[in-house]
């Protein structure tokens, strides 16, 4: 369970892990000011405990010290996105924070019960995980309500992500988790390199990589635990799809330098591609018993003016001996060579030249075709696809610019 708190904590970090006492919390500091509201000592070790207990880390000292980083920094960040939400005087349903808490539970395996049970045992006080959960609800809302209206995505710009995706499908398919740790202007590399390394050490310890991911990792895939979904190997970052390919399922990289920031990878499963072309035909057949010279010809003059594919009853039932047969959706490669090769090329609507058959005089026409298979997605998801790309580099960057227009104090 994601939120199990690990079993073994070191005696030397008992204050992060255990609840303040009441005169603890009468002497709390400021360990950050954001606009001039501040964000207490008491603040970021509950959220040190949340970190410790939802990603299941053996904290040491030096983890303790990237634990305290990574706390830090997102309590700035909600602290930023809740004060947009008070801008733009949004107020988040305590309903909706309900309904996400039950969400995480579920992906867990458990109960909100359970949840707040565990929370509890750990020292962590329910608030803690509600707010973290209202600031992101509240800043996808935001950021849908600012940008989503604004994008707008072409019919070719879906045409060309859909080609790419149906070149791509016939290539391996990779399942994969990722964790990116950006290299920021305040943080720097330095600070990238440390929380890099101290998350492979955990997940080498035997961390859970989704909670790690979903704490740790800057990337989009966070909400989702690191999870990509299944890409081809055109569809991954070159210094991580050369290593990818050489990892079997279950394994977890090393931590890869790539632009940005560091990724450390895990392959979840591999499938082969596949491609699988898709015809709606229908068949005109003259049948050799009432096959005439006239009658071949008229078909095959009839069959280089076919424009609909609702019409052809109308349009062969002048030809004297033929009939129109509606043969649905067949599979490229479920056909005879003769008729795959005659309908190659083809764009709907058109119709084959007229084929000698042992059925007699026949013409295939295209009506529709397309490409399935694993990892070929519908117009609509390639669609909400590229949307939904668009609004996470618009929240980064929105939130990017909130950082370096706030007065922010660290302590």
């Amino acid at each position: 369970m994601a939120f199990r708190l690990a079993l073994t904590i070191l005696a030397g970090i008992a204050m992060v892990t255990a609840a303040p006492t009441a005169s603890a919390q009468q002497v709390e500091g400021i360990a950050a000011v954001v606009n001039d509201q501040p964000i207490t000592t008491l603040d970021v070790r509950n959220r040190m405990r949340l970190i410790i207990s939802s990603a299941g880390v053996q904290p040491t000292e030096e983890m303790l010290t990237r634990i305290q980083d990574q706390a830090i920094r997102g309590l700035v960040d909600e602290t930023l996105q809740l004060q947009q939400a008070q801008q733009f005087e949004l107020e988040v349903d305590e309903a909706e924070v309900d309904d996400a808490i039950a969400d995480i539970a579920a992906r867990s395996g458990a109960t909100v019960e359970e949840v707040e049970a565990d929370l509890a045992a750990s020292g962590i006080d329910i608030n803690t995980l509600r707010q973290q959960v209202k600031a992101d609800i509240a800043w996808q809302i935001l950021v849908s309500g600012r940008y989503r209206s604004r994008i707008r995505i072409s019919d070719q710009q879906i045409e060309t992500a859909l080609d790419r995706f149906i070149q791509s499908a016939s290539q391996p398919q990779y399942r994969l988790g990722e964790i990116f740790i950006e290299i920021t202007p305040q943080g720097g590399e330095e600070r990238a390199v440390g929380i890099i390394q101290t998350v492979y050490e955990q997940l080498r310890q035997g961390a859970p990589f989704q909670a790690i991911a979903s704490q740790f990792s800057d990337a989009a895939s966070a909400s989702s635990g690191g999870d990509t979904g299944y890409l081809p190997l055109s569809g991954i970052n070159a210094q991580v799809a050369e290593t990818v390919t050489q990892m079997e399922p279950g394994q977890i990289s090393n931590p890869i330098r790539i632009p940005g920031g560091f990724q450390i990878i895990a392959l979840i499963d591999r499938r082969e591609g596949q491609v699988i072309e898709q015809l709606t035909l229908a068949q005109i057949t003259i049948p050799n018993s009432r096959l005439t010279d006239e009658n071949r010809s008229a078909l095959s003059e009839a069959a280089a003016r076919v424009s609909s594919c609702d019409a052809l009853d109308t349009s062969m039932g002048e030809i004297d001996g033929a009939f129109v047969t509606n043969l649905g959706e067949v599979g490229a490669n479920a056909l005879v060579p003769t008729i795959r090769e005659a309908l190659d090329g083809l764009e709907p609507v058109a119709a084959t030249p007229v084929l000698d058959t042992a059925a007699g005089a026949q013409v295939f026409v295209l009506c529709d075709k397309a490409l399935t298979g694993p990892g070929v997605p519908s117009a609509d998801q390639v669609e909400n696809q590229l949307v939904n790309q668009q609004l996470s580099l618009l929240s980064r960057r929105w939130l990017r610019d909130l950082r370096r227009d706030a007065t922010i104090e660290i302590r």
